[in-house]
């Protein structure tokens, strides 16, 4: 199994997508690097490290527009999404600009059958393991019948990251069933009857970390907002306790025994053990992760690439689709 890496992508590229990749390697990931093949040879040469590389001369930097894929074929994104589409890599990584990827995914690609628009996953820790929000922010506005193909994509998802008869959450702002705006009341029937049993009903936004429904679904503005208001609250909580345990000598001595006990918080809470999202719903195995992603978010990226395609996620999501179609 081979992964393309688009080496060019985020914002510390490519120094950390390079590092990430190498130490990707170590752990048995087969990593092809696609980019600027003398900027990319100058990396692995400082790190005393051998990958194969696929020359791309152009990328995509962040503050251009989406669209400029189309014109840019030679862009290291564009040439990643070709390989996928000539089954010479089984998976695509990349850590730039997530509207150009998404919109490489779907020029080349195109969508799954029965996928009206794709969805980003994203995956939050919860007391009971992982909970899976979709859309994460591909889709700002959403019809009850998008909802409903996140549900079926995010519960192949589940099942193929080794959850057991997981359940769908439809995100609102009560548990009751009247309860949410224009879209939650229609989209409530629908799911019902796609899914029967394997729809939970109506959750709360306090539900994603309680772990009350392995997979929730919602709109991609209010999935963006979400994410982006848990990773700052993240964030905030770790200053604050790492403020507190450095306030007074015993304060740091209690700080040290507890040690091995934060580091495992901090993991848990780590955007970079999570690696990237599946933009799910396109004809090939895709994963976006953050522009600021660090060395170890690009490894763990592609490790949940490779075993991810291993666990048949394409081949889950089109077989779901396939019976909601029926």
């Amino acid at each position: 199994m081979r992964i393309a890496l688009d080496a060019m992508g985020g914002d510390r590229a490519p120094a950390v997508t390079v590092q990430g990749a190498v130490w990707a390697a170590k752990e048995g990931v087969e990593v092809l690097l696609v980019g600027e093949e003398a900027r990319l040879r100058a990396e692995l040469a400082r790190l005393g490290a051998s990958l194969p590389i696929h020359h791309a001369p152009d990328w995509i930097p962040m503050e251009e527009h989406a669209t400029e894929v189309r014109r840019r074929r030679d862009s290291s994104i564009m040439v990643a999404m070709d390989l996928l589409k000539r089954g010479e890599v089984q998976a695509v990584v990349s850590m730039g600009h997530t509207g150009a990827t998404m919109a490489a995914a779907l020029f080349t690609l195109g969508r799954v059958k029965g996928v009206e628009r794709p969805a980003l996953l994203v995956e939050f820790p919860s007391q009971k393991g992982r909970t899976f929000l979709l859309d994460g922010g591909a889709n700002a506005d959403c019809r009850p019948s998008f909802l409903v193909q996140f549900a079926v994509m995010g519960l192949a998802y589940a099942e193929a990251s080794g959850l057991r008869d997981p359940k769908v959450g439809l995100l609102s702002i009560g548990e009751e069933e009247g309860k949410g705006n224009a879209l939650v009341l229609e989209s409530y029937p629908l799911l019902k009857a796609a899914l029967g049993e394997r729809f939970f009903g109506n959750v709360e936004g306090r539900d994603l970390f309680l772990g009350t429904a392995e997979v929730v679904v919602t709109d991609g503005f209010t999935g963006n907002v979400v994410l982006k208001l848990a990773e700052g609250e993240a964030k905030v909580l770790l200053g604050w306790i790492k403020e507190a345990l450095t306030s007074s000598p015993l304060a740091r001595l209690g700080a040290l025994l507890a040690r091995g006990a934060l580091r495992r918080v901090k993991e848990r809470v780590d955007p970079a053990q999570y690696g990237a999202m599946p933009l799910l719903g396109v004809e090939g195995a895709v994963f976006i992760g953050h522009g600021s992603a660090d060395a170890l978010a690009v490894k763990n990226a592609l490790l949940r690439a490779r075993n991810l395609v291993a666990a048949g996620l394409l081949q889950r999501v089109r077989a779901g689709l396939s019976a909601l179609h029926v």
